[in-house]
């Protein structure tokens, strides 16, 4: 990487960069470009991890809203190795500080000294616009016996709404429902409720564990956003409505 002079750096981020690392860590590689050849660079990246590294396989990663990343398998032995390629200029644009493993005219150096990282908050009143017209679309699915739509839903609000607020209650940066095991067991532990097999009952009580956890959680950030009094009234209601109907089947 270092005999090919687009590359202006490259750091390590994630588990590696915060010293703590395991057998199954990944490898989180960001690879610095010269802003002007950045485009011409992002046309050939398999192409240059393949005369990096033993490369397996790859893929680009918009399916996690980063096509700038490439997503491999390099090895035997197998290693999960995502390269990040990103512009000289927004190497400072990142959320924790990564580990410089090499650069070139210590430009990468200099840009994290001038610019500290920021982790972007988490929105409280985006959730919470969304959040009952999800609980609503569960209880639907619920209602008509699909559920492995159901399970996978509640899948997505520990991802996208009681993981974040878990994370946020022990003072950790929002990633999903990653780590929290290890960052918040309490929480962790409290997320079990929302967990349930193919079952109706058994997911109907799992989408109220959603909703408590959800009121508890975001009750106990005494944040200030607008309530969506009426849409959890009538949301809650139609939930409840639906479990019932399903307790008579």
């Amino acid at each position: 990487m270092r005999q090919d002079p687009r590359v202006a750096g490259v750091a390590v981020a994630g588990s590696i960069a915060r010293g703590n690392p395991d057998v199954h860590s990944d490898v989180d590689l960001i690879v610095v470009i010269d802003d002007e050849v950045f485009d011409s660079v992002m046309k050939e990246r398999l192409e240059l991890i393949g005369s990096w590294a033993a490369l397996v396989a790859g893929f680009t990663g918009e399916h996690v809203g980063e096509p700038r990343l490439i997503i491999t398998l390099v090895g035997p032995p197998l290693l999960h190795v995502d390269f990040k390629f990103v512009r000289a200029s927004e190497f400072a644009e990142r959320v924790e500080d990564p580990e410089i493993l090499w650069d070139r005219d210590g430009i990468l150096a200099a840009a994290l000294a001038e610019h500290p990282p920021a982790n972007p908050p988490l929105d409280l009143q985006w959730i919470e616009d969304r959040f009952w017209i999800w609980v609503h679309y569960g209880a639907t699915k619920l209602g008509r016996g699909e559920l492995f739509e159901v399970i996978g839903f509640l899948g997505y609000l520990r991802e996208a709404v009681l993981g974040p607020l878990a994370a946020r209650r022990v003072g950790a940066s929002p990633r999903g429902v990653r780590h929290l095991e290890s960052l918040a067991p309490d929480e962790a532990s409290a997320l079990q409720t929302t967990l349930c097999g193919y079952d109706r009952h058994d997911a109907g009580r799992a989408l109220l564990a959603c909703v408590e956890l959800y009121r508890q959680w975001l009750g106990d950030t005494e944040a200030v956003i607008e309530p969506r009094r009426h849409a959890e009234k009538l949301a809650v209601q139609y939930l409840h409505d639906t479990i019932d109907q399903v307790g008579r089947l």
